[in-house]
């Protein structure tokens, strides 16, 4: 039986595994939201058919292989680059959010590039992106990728059929370069039903702290279902290539979308737990002589909770 003292240790255990698991509730309520004016809309969602439990479980279990995976990629200096691509609101950004969580951000880090700018028009497409490529030990997670060219700036007339066709041509040896120069690449699509994407813009609009999701050219990509649909199909004919196949994932359902593609991105880079040095906290050093100042009440930040 443990004595008297492990009770407050035990304690302190608790709360901080709490705020640990309160940092992904947060998220998971922000995602389940509704706002008053889509009440109405309730009955039509499905709910997810993986419990909250068990989403909490696996992810939490595949965090923590997250985080060897990313002890493996700065052991072994690896080079890792993940391509995000989907339709609007099809859930990009929340998978690269439980990827990051918990992992070391010097390690494992998002690039979301702006619009070019005219600088950037006139240099070499891949330039911009070829500058954020990863060095040995690093993980970068493109949120929207050089498939820019192949999906909005097609469909949208951003980009000339001619510099499309060139793009075609020219990204299956790009990207054989970079599986050549050792950067591990993989490529996931996630993919929404019309009703769904219809449903989730909805929900930005009608959410005011969800609203700076959506922009112009989301709207639009409403408007031209068909034309993203055709070019997401030429895109897949011209660039899936063994080097760095597409994957699909099913987004429809948020949480199993997580867990797939975290669970199937594991797969693919083999990895073993980093032998570590046993870590010991060092005892404090106390200088009798020091006095600690008192500091004037103005610098503190008021506690208004």
């Amino acid at each position: 039986m443990p004595g008297p003292q492990a009770d407050p240790d035990r304690r302190w255990l608790d709360l901080e595994l709490e705020d640990d698991f309160d940092e992904e509730l947060e998220q998971e309520i922000d995602d389940s939201r509704i706002p008053a004016a889509l009440q109405e809309l309730r009955q039509v969602r499905k709910r997810s058919s993986i419990t909250r439990e068990t989403y909490f479980r696996e992810l939490l279990r595949l965090q923590a292989e997250l985080v060897k995976l990313q002890d493996w990629v700065v052991y072994r200096g690896l080079k890792v680059v993940v391509l995000f691509e989907g339709r609007d609101s099809a859930g990009k950004g929340g998978v690269i959010k439980r990827i990051t969580q918990r992992v070391n951000p010097r390690v494992c880090r998002v690039v979301a590039l702006p619009a070019p700018s005219d600088r950037e028009r006139t240099q070499w497409y891949f330039q911009r992106y070829v500058a954020h490529l990863p060095a040995a030990g690093e993980i970068v997670l493109f949120d929207r990728s050089w498939y820019n060219r192949a999906g909005v700036e097609s469909v949208m007339g951003f980009a000339s059929e001619a510099e499309v066709e060139d793009f075609f041509r020219d990204v299956p040896e790009f990207e054989r370069m970079l599986v050549r120069s050792g950067i591990v690449l993989v490529k996931y699509w996630f993919s929404i039903t019309d009703e769904e994407q219809q449903l989730r813009f909805l929900m930005r609009i009608h959410d005011p702290i969800k609203q700076w999701k959506l922009s112009p050219m989301d709207l639009q990509s409403r408007v031209r279902w068909e034309q993203y649909t055709r070019a997401k199909e030429a895109m897949f004919e011209r660039t899936n290539i063994k080097e760095a196949p597409w994957y699909i994932v099913e987004g429809n359902d948020k949480k199993r979308a997580r867990l797939n593609c975290i669970s199937h991105l594991l797969t693919l880079i083999p990895y073993e737990t980093v032998p570590q040095q046993p870590i010991t906290l060092p005892e404090r050093v106390f200088d009798p002589n020091y006095e600690r100042r008192t500091l004037p009440a103005e610098l503190y930040v008021p506690e208004r909770y």
